[in-house]
């Protein structure tokens, strides 16, 4: 496969694009340096102020625990003064270290919290049949985490909604200086992997004899449309707003709460000094399908992450690449366990969802990646 000369990224990555023999990502982050920052903070502060409440919550801010939402909810309560409501939609795979971190961090900056988790039962008929169709296990979460906190801010009626990072941060579906928003048609396009709740009901109803109803997805759909505008809900990216440096948000977060960072399943800890995505014990799995379909998966993505910062060099991006990607996670099994899927069904899916050019060499013996010490706490259902 092609591949970007400085940061590596494969031409199966979404959005890349070639010149030569770089790519547009690397290209467009250098035009996130050139935003006028101080004068997107004063209009975030303008907006705000519309938006400011003498009672109840001034906005809703979805969290996960994770470093990004960790901050969100810091800057929003220490820099712009807010009262919000923070909303965790919990997609049933939180480690030991998420809660911990949430629970000291939750108490010590003093906010209200909704921890919502949705049926478990309906969570697994969604894993396997978002794989089957999509090869991404995580349609409930994509669509959740989206859908429930936009759900209750029109029923609590705070339209205003801060979400972190923005999605031109790591591709292009976006302009860098793009304000983008959280509406129905970037939702369908980005968060439902093309598959409508209503879709997903026919879906599952085929393959379960345990039937469903549109009324069991209500946490993962958007809301109605005419409300979400009659009530004039503003979803924003705080990433818009503010220039997002995921180093030093991290050790603002580590310094005044005690946040801690983790392992991340098959990367080694080098590849992740920021933490990322470490709240979900379910990521290996999924970063391992992404390598099977693509043939990359979070070792490439964090290390041209680390490239593009001066952390670490190309060459030393690609032999890290070349001694660690591929390895088999050890929640690989618990994913299939909870699906009841057998391997070779799972390894004939993948390679039916392969991205050309990539082919996995089906002769290649891949070690199994090393158990995460948390690795015996995460949820088994037997």
């Amino acid at each position: 496969m092609k591949k970007c000369k400085n940061c590596n990224l494969p031409e199966t990555y979404e959005t890349i694009v070639f010149k030569d023999d770089s790519c547009n990502l690397c290209d467009e982050r250098s035009g996130y340096e050139n935003i006028d920052w101080d004068l997107r903070i004063k209009e975030l502060k303008k907006l705000l102020n519309k938006y400011r409440k003498n009672s109840g919550y001034d906005c809703i801010i979805p969290y996960s625990g994770g470093k990004d939402s960790t901050f969100q909810v810091h800057y929003a309560i220490k820099e712009l003064n807010l009262k919000p409501l923070v909303v965790r939609f919990n997609h049933g795979f939180m480690r030991p270290n998420i809660n911990s971190n949430s629970e000291r961090f939750l108490k010590k900056i003093g906010v209200d919290f909704l921890d919502f988790s949705p049926n478990w039962k309906i969570v697994k008929f969604l894993m396997e049949e978002s794989f089957r169709r999509k090869g991404d296990f995580c349609w409930h979460c994509h669509t959740g985490i989206f859908a429930y906190p936009l759900r209750l801010a029109v029923s609590l009626n705070i339209p205003l909604v801060i979400y972190g990072e923005p999605q031109s941060f790591h591709s292009s579906y976006y302009k860098v200086e793009e304000f983008e928003k959280e509406n129905i048609e970037k939702f369908e396009m980005l968060r439902t992997l093309g598959i409508s709740s209503e879709d997903m009901v026919g879906m599952i109803n085929e393959r379960q004899e345990e039937k469903i109803t549109l009324r069991d997805l209500e946490p993962y759909t958007f809301p109605d449309e005419k409300e979400f505008i009659k009530k004039k809900i503003l979803p924003i990216n705080l990433g818009n707003y503010i220039k997002w440096d995921v180093e030093s948000q991290v050790n603002i977060i580590k310094e005044l709460y005690g946040w801690k960072s983790d392992e991340l399943e098959g990367v080694p800890d080098e590849l992740n000094p920021y933490g990322s995505k470490i709240e979900c014990f379910m990521q290996g799995s999924r970063d391992y399908i992404k390598f099977l379909k693509r043939g990359y998966s979070r070792i490439t993505q964090n290390s041209a992450e680390l490239v593009k910062k001066g952390t670490i060099t190309s060459d030393q991006a690609r032999k890290l690449i070349e001694a660690n990607e591929g390895e088999i996670p050890p929640s690989l099994d618990l994913f299939l366990e909870y699906i009841k899927m057998d391997k070779e069904d799972f390894y004939k899916i993948c390679e039916s969802m392969e991205v050309f050019p990539h082919k996995r060499d089906t002769n290649k013996n891949y070690k199994i990646s090393k158990k995460t010490k948390d690795f015996d706490k995460w949820f088994r259902e037997e």
